[in-house]
C-alpha cells in the first residue's frame, strides 16, 4: 500500500502492526482545510485493505490534536459561490468520512497530544479509545462561529456522556481539560502530555497482539449502535450546519477571527 499521495497525513507502519496516523499541518495546529478532509475520507479505506496494519494510533503533529475546521478558509469563501457549492458537498463528505471511519477494522486509538477543537473534537471521539493529555483542552466549538455543532459533536457526544452533559457542552461551545473530560466519561485515558503518544502506542501494541478477529469483531459489535446513531442524526445535524454556513452570524464569526478581533453576533 502506498500513502505517498497523502499530503497532510502522515503514516508509520511498525513490524508490530501499529500504524501512527499523524496529522500533518502543525502550522495550523492540523486545522482541516478541505483537502485534508478528503484525505482522511480516503484513507480508512486504505487502512482497512492493508493486512500490515492490526492496530492505528491517531494523533496531531506539533502542540495540538486539531483546532478543527479552518477558519481561515471558511472565511474566504463567505459570500462566495464556493461557500454555497461546499454546503452542497460538505454532507456527503462528511457522512463518507465517518461511515469509513467507523467500518475500518483495525481499532483506533487517539493520542490526544493537545487540543482538539470543533472537528478535531469530533475525529478523537470517533476513534474507538481516546487518551489524551490531563492539561489539553477537548470540545464542540461550532456555536461559537456561528454554526450548527453538525459534523460529528451531535452524533457522537450523547453517546458518550449521555443528552444532557452533551447539550450543556455542544450548545454553550465549552472547551474542557482532559482531566475534566475523563472524569464524564468523554475520554478513556488521560496522562501528561509527554506521556500521551507512549501510552496510546502501548495500548495499540496491545490490541495488535490479541486475536485479530476476535478484537475485530468486537468493534464492529460495539459500533452497530454507533452506526445506528449515525444514521439516526447526521443528516439533520449536517443540513442544519450547512444552512447556519450561510449565516450572517457565522460570516461575522470567521470575519472577526481573521481579522483578530471580537465578533459581534445579531441573530442573522
Amino acid at each position: 500500500m502506498n500513502y505517498d499521495k497523502y499530503q497532510y497525513l502522515r503514516i508509520e507502519i511498525g513490524d508490530d502492526g501499529v500504524a501512527i496516523l499523524t496529522l500533518d499541518r502543525p502550522d495550523t495546529l492540523n486545522a482541516a482545510s478541505v483537502p485534508m478532509h478528503h484525505e482522511l475520507e480516503r484513507i480508512w479505506l486504505d487502512i482497512n485493505d492493508d493486512e500490515r496494519i492490526r492496530a492505528v494510533v491517531l494523533t496531531g503533529a506539533g502542540k495540538a490534536f486539531s483546532a478543527g475546521g479552518d477558519l481561515k478558509g471558511m472565511a474566504r469563501r463567505v459570500g462566495t459561490k464556493d461557500n454555497f457549492r461546499h454546503s452542497l458537498r460538505a454532507p456527503g463528505n462528511t457522512r463518507r468520512l465517518w461511515q469509513n471511519m467507523v467500518e475500518t477494522s483495525p481499532p483506533v486509538i487517539a493520542a490526544i497530544n493537545g487540543d482538539a477543537a470543533g472537528f478535531g473534537c469530533s475525529l478523537a471521539l470517533f476513534c474507538d479509545i481516546t487518551v489524551m493529555a490531563e492539561n489539553a483542552r477537548i470540545g464542540d466549538s461550532h456555536t461559537k462561529v456561528g454554526l450548527v455543532a453538525g459534523d460529528g459533536g451531535a452524533v457522537v457526544m450523547p453517546l458518550l456522556i449521555g443528552d444532557a452533559r452533551a447539550k450543556d457542552l455542544l450548545m454553550r461551545g465549552r472547551l474542557i481539560t482532559g482531566r475534566e473530560a475523563h472524569a464524564m466519561g468523554l475520554v478513556t485515558h488521560v496522562f501528561p502530555q509527554e506521556q500521551v503518544l507512549a501510552e496510546a502506542t502501548a495500548i495499540a501494541r496491545e490490541l495488535a497482539a490479541l486475536p485479530t478477529w476476535a478484537v475485530q469483531w468486537t468493534k464492529l459489535s460495539v459500533n452497530k449502535r454507533v452506526k445506528e446513531q449515525l444514521n439516526l442524526v447526521l443528516d439533520t445535524s449536517i443540513a442544519y450546519e450547512m444552512l447556519t454556513m450561510n449565516s450572517g452570524d457565522h460570516a461575522a464569526a470567521v470575519t472577526a477571527f481573521a481579522e483578530k478581533r471580537k465578533p459581534e453576533f445579531k441573530g442573522e
